[in-house]
């Protein structure tokens, strides 16, 4: 039968025993002497047993105080050790945030991202992983992740928020000797007479559904990294299909990179986050700064390009 035993209760006797006074027992409990000795009184009933011997000088356990207080501090310890893990769990939630993103991002947004955030909260960890898309929403689903970057509409999950941050326009990177990189743009059908090396997953779904079949086939020369495609690009005819946030990483291999149009097909940057019912606070903090982060971002870029 449950005796309805407090922590309280136990505390106020392991203070009485580890004192030997009423008295000081309060002080050490922040208590008056009054509501300390209700406490073990209420222990005392509870268990139906005298646990202390008292008298005007003194106090002691009793015979079978003497076996029950080593039980009682047995809990009490049990008991801190699983408030300081719980702390422990907090500090990690509070402290650490698990980053993801595909390749292209993470040459272009994430390190001035990633580098911002740290310097107005260095005492949060961001832990950074520069995986393919696929990794990136396995890792959200998972459970290994807290946030993720990508294009929307490659996820579709309840558990997951998705975060539009801005529409980016897709531009082509050309070798410098191409003649198409002396105009001031490209269109989709000046396209056809070169290969496209393509790096990005369900470019066919994604990107080319939203050019009109007159404008294209085209051929296409699949490869898995951004950077094999634009090194590949450094040595031989081809084009490469990218975000227009790219530029500084197109600009760094030496290629010219001129706005993709008719039609203008744009690719929206978006931040997934874990759905869960109390997200923790680095997170949340991760995930605002983000999203004001991109509005500043897109003006400097708007700016930049006009």
């Amino acid at each position: 039968m449950s005796m309805h035993v407090t922590i309280r209760q136990l505390r106020a006797l392991a203070a009485v025993v580890e004192t030997g006074s009423f008295s000081e027992a309060a002080k050490a409990m922040s208590l008056s002497q009054a509501a300390l000795s209700g406490l073990v009184s209420e222990l005392e009933n509870r268990v139906g047993v005298r646990l202390l011997d008292r008298n005007t000088r003194s106090v002691s356990l009793s015979a079978v105080g003497q076996s029950f207080e080593p039980m009682a501090r047995r809990v009490l310890a049990t008991l801190e050790e699983a408030l300081d893990s719980l702390a422990d769990l907090k500090e990690l939630r509070r402290g650490v945030v698990r980053v993801a993103a595909p390749e292209t991002l993470s040459c272009t947004l994430m390190p001035e991202l990633i580098s911002t955030y740290k310097a107005s909260n260095p005492d949060i960890e961001v832990r950074f992983e520069d995986v393919p898309i696929d990794m990136v929403l396995a890792g959200l689903l998972q459970g290994n992740t807290d946030v993720g970057f990508g294009p929307a509409g490659v996820i579709a999950d309840d558990s997951v928020e998705v975060h539009v941050l801005w529409p980016d326009p897709l531009w082509v990177a050309l070798p410098p000797d191409d003649p198409l990189a002396r105009a001031a743009s490209v269109s989709w059908k000046d396209l056809r007479e070169r290969t496209v090396i393509n790096y990005m997953p369900n470019f066919a779904t994604n990107v080319l559904s939203n050019v009109p079949p007159r404008n294209h086939p085209l051929k296409i020369m699949p490869v898995h990294r951004v950077n094999t495609a634009l090194s590949m690009l450094r040595f031989q005819a081809g084009a490469v299909v990218l975000p227009s946030m790219s530029e500084s990483l197109v600009r760094g291999f030496g290629l010219a990179f001129l706005p993709l149009v008719r039609p203008q097909v744009s690719w929206s940057v978006a931040m997934f986050v874990r759905r869960r019912p109390s997200i923790s606070p680095a997170v949340e903090s991760f995930a605002r700064f983000t999203q004001d982060f991109a509005r500043a971002w897109t003006a400097m870029e708007m700016y930049r390009k006009n």
